[in-house]
């Protein structure tokens, strides 16, 4: 069984896009003596930086940032796979002396990090590129064969979710064993230690109004250019960096099927959607975690770095 690593001191900083994560964890890194460690499932790949919200190039450089930019598009990085990157970044970054921080806005990164899954066993890339080939042919019948191989996974799996079908049919050739078995193993937590866990929760009408001004900002900083690059790579639908917040939008309209002005417009509501849809689930999942009811400001922050002293975690 894998050991946790056990932290003196980390800080965890969980919110919904737009809420001003990066710029708290950028703050604290500085006032504290911090390394910035992604929690960011889209953050982690290299080919969209803005379109992403990846920290500028200037702030990476004010202090380390750990797990930006650090995968190819074409590669798929589960929760499980991160938080074993980020348990090996946060070991290396305390034993320098330095306070790991990490922000990002994926629910199950954190989940993985500090609940910890089920111990299924890594499948074999041809199992897993195989299966996934099958999956894409078949098509719409591809969730008969997770009902053949795994019935129970396939009653919570929708007909159109071939990723999670894949996975369901993958495991289960690779071990014998259906997935919804070995999901009710005891999960095994990565992380344990001096936590402070803080959640970002600004009011709606805020988020709603900031997720509009990012997407108008990031379509100005190049973001249409992104997309236009990333389409030249030619990637699968289905892997997870296609699923970047306003991509598909963009590519509509570099494709000549929708108006530039409509592209904007989707691109800023699934970007509204998805932080909804964060913020609710940070709100069931997180309850014992620090709740900030505002968006990151200089005048948050005497309330956040209260808590984290009060937890003794400011001295190293």
């Amino acid at each position: 069984m894998e050991k946790p690593l056990d932290v003196k001191r980390a800080i965890l900083i969980a919110g919904p896009t737009a809420s001003g994560k990066s710029a708290l964890a950028l703050e604290l890194a500085q006032r504290l003596g911090g390394e910035i460690v992604n929690a960011d499932s889209m953050q982690v790949y290299r080919d969209l930086r803005v379109l992403t919200a990846r920290p500028s190039p200037e702030d990476e450089a004010s202090v380390p940032h750990h797990l930006y930019g650090m995968l190819p598009g074409e590669e798929r990085c589960s929760a499980g796979r991160w938080a074993r990157m980020a348990v090996d970044a946060l070991r290396d970054i305390e034993a320098r002396g330095r306070l790991p921080i990490v922000v990002g806005g994926t629910g199950l990164y954190f989940r993985a990090l500090i609940e910890g899954f089920s111990p299924i066993p890594s499948v074999p890339d041809e199992i897993r590129f195989a299966t996934r080939d099958e999956v894409a042919a078949a098509g719409a019948g591809a969730h008969a064969l997770l009902r053949e191989a795994d019935p129970e996974l396939a009653a919570v799996i929708r007909p159109s979710d071939p990723q999670r079908i894949a996975r369901g049919l993958e495991v289960a050739r690779a071990t014998g064993r259906p997935l919804s078995q070995w999901q009710k193993e005891p999960a095994r937590p990565l992380l344990r230690g001096g936590l402070a866990r803080i959640v970002l929760a600004p009011e709606r009408e805020l988020l709603r109004e900031r997720c509009d001004r990012r997407f108008e900002a990031m379509f100005e900083a190049g973001a249409l250019a992104e997309a236009e690059a990333l389409a030249k790579l030619g990637l699968p639908d289905d892997v997870p960096l296609m699923k970047a917040l306003g991509l598909r939008p963009l590519l509509g309209y570099l494709s000549g099927d929708i108006e530039l002005s409509a592209a904007i417009r989707e691109g800023q509501a699934e970007t509204r959607r998805y932080a909804k849809r964060q913020e609710t689930w940070f709100r069931t999942q997180m309850i014992a975690w620090k709740r900030v009811n505002t968006q990151f400001s200089e005048s948050s922050y005497g309330e956040i770095f209260s808590f984290i002293d009060d937890l003794g975690l400011t001295a190293s």
